[in-house]
C-alpha cells in the first residue's frame, strides 16, 4: 500500500506540472465565430422592413429612437454591428418587442469583414445598428470589402433601417471623418481645425462606403455641443467644398439625441438635446482655405446657414433632408468664420 501511494502521488504530481505548463489561449487570436450571442428565435424570419437611418449622437442611447427602428423591422431580425465591446444590446433592444431575433456582431478585421456568414447574416436582417467606438476601425476592416457591399444591399435594395451612434454615426454620411489621422489618444478640436483646415488630423472620405438614402452629399459628427465639434463640422464643410462637392449639407447631432429620417427624407429629432442641419451655398465658398492659416469664410456673416431642432420624446418638428428646405418647429440661423472663430447670428 505505501508503494501505491506513493506511485499515485508521483503521477498526481506529473499531472499537475504537465497542466501548469500547457499553452493558455491567446486572446489575440479571433474567435471562432463573430457573433457575441443572440436572443430571440434561431430561425430567420423573413418580412418586409421600411426604409430610414438614424444618426444617434452618442452616449446615453435615445430608447425612442430605437424603437423608431424596431417598428420598421417589421417583425425581423435586427442586428448589432461593432468592432470593440459586447453584446450589451442584445437584451436592450429586444426588450422593446416585436422582433424575431437581436445578434451582435464583433466584425473586428478584415476577415470578418468578408465572412461568408456574417455577410449572409446582415444581408437577410431587417434593421442593422452600427455601435460607438472608433470610426477609423469600421473604415480599415469593412470599407471595400463583402460586408459593405452587404450593408448597401440592405439600404438601397433591402431599404431596411440603418442605423448608429457615436462612431456608427460618424460613417453614415455618404461624407465622412474617416479618423485615420488621429492617434490612439487624439482627438480633433475645433479650435486646431479652425486655425489649420487642412491640419493631418482631419481625413475625409466621399461616396466610397455607405449610401445611406438622402446623405450623398452630406457629413455627420455626434457628441456635438457636449464637445464644441460645431467648429470642425464647418471646417469639413470647406474642405468638401474644396474636394468638389457642391453645396455640402452637414447633421450635426447632441448626446443623448437620434435624428431619424424616414423613406421620405423627413427628418425627427427625438430625445433631450438638438440637432444641426447644416446648407451651404456654391456661390459662397471660404474667402481663405489655405494649409496653416487659419478659416475665413464669412460673406458679411452669411456664409453659412443652420437649421436647428430641439429633441423631444414624441418629436412634432421637422426637416427635409430631401429638398433641404422645407422645415417645421426649428430656427434657422446664419453663421460665419471671420479669423478661424466661427460666429452665429
Amino acid at each position: 500500500m505505501p508503494k501505491l501511494l506513493l506511485v499515485s502521488a508521483t503521477v498526481l504530481l506529473i499531472a499537475c506540472s504537465a497542466q501548469s505548463t500547457d499553452p493558455q489561449p491567446d486572446p489575440q487570436q479571433p474567435t471562432p465565430t463573430a457573433s457575441l450571442g443572440r436572443v430571440g428565435s434561431a430561425a430567420d424570419l423573413v418580412t418586409i422592413p421600411i426604409g430610414g437611418t438614424v444618426l444617434m449622437g452618442g452616449s446615453t442611447d435615445v430608447d425612442s429612437a430605437i424603437v423608431w427602428m424596431v417598428r420598421r423591422a417589421r417583425g425581423g431580425d435586427f442586428l448589432i454591428l461593432r468592432a470593440t465591446g459586447g453584446s450589451g444590446y442584445n437584451s436592450y433592444v429586444y426588450g422593446f418587442g416585436g422582433l424575431n431575433s437581436v445578434e451582435t456582431l464583433l466584425i473586428n478585421s478584415r476577415d470578418w469583414a468578408s465572412d461568408s456568414t456574417v455577410v449572409r447574416k446582415v444581408r437577410a436582417a431587417e434593421a442593422v445598428f452600427i455601435a460607438g467606438g472608433d470610426q477609423a476601425d469600421y473604415v480599415r476592416y469593412w470599407k471595400d470589402s463583402p460586408l459593405e457591399a452587404a450593408l448597401n444591399y440592405l439600404i438601397t435594395t433591402k431599404q431596411a433601417p440603418i442605423g448608429g451612434t457615436s462612431a456608427g454615426c460618424a460613417i453614415l454620411g455618404g461624407a465622412y471623418f474617416d479618423a485615420t489621422g488621429l492617434g490612439p489618444t487624439e482627438a480633433l478640436t475645433s479650435t486646431e481645425a479652425l486655425a489649420n483646415p487642412f491640419t493631418s488630423k482631419l481625413t475625409l472620405g466621399r461616396n466610397d462606403f455607405l449610401n445611406s438614402a438622402y446623405l450623398q452629399t452630406t457629413i455627420t459628427d455626434q457628441h456635438y455641443s457636449q464637445r464644441d465639434r460645431l467648429g470642425r463640422h464647418v471646417v469639413m464643410l470647406a474642405r468638401l467644398m474644396a474636394s468638389g462637392v457642391v453645396a455640402p449639407r452637414g447633421i450635426g447631432v447632441d448626446e443623448r439625441t437620434a435624428v431619424a429620417i424616414d423613406a421620405s427624407g423627413v427628418a425627427r429629432v427625438f430625445g433631450v438635446g438638438k440637432a444641426y442641419f447644416w446648407k451651404t451655398s456654391a456661390s459662397l465658398p471660404p474667402e481663405t482655405l489655405v494649409a496653416g492659416q487659419a478659416l475665413i469664410w464669412d460673406h458679411t456673416g452669411t456664409a453659412l446657414q443652420r437649421y436647428e431642432i430641439q429633441g423631444a420624446g414624441i418629436p412634432t418638428a421637422t426637416f427635409s433632408v430631401a429638398d433641404w428646405v422645407t422645415a417645421a418647429g426649428g430656427t434657422w440661423r446664419s453663421a460665419y468664420v471671420r479669423a478661424g472663430a466661427l460666429s452665429t447670428n
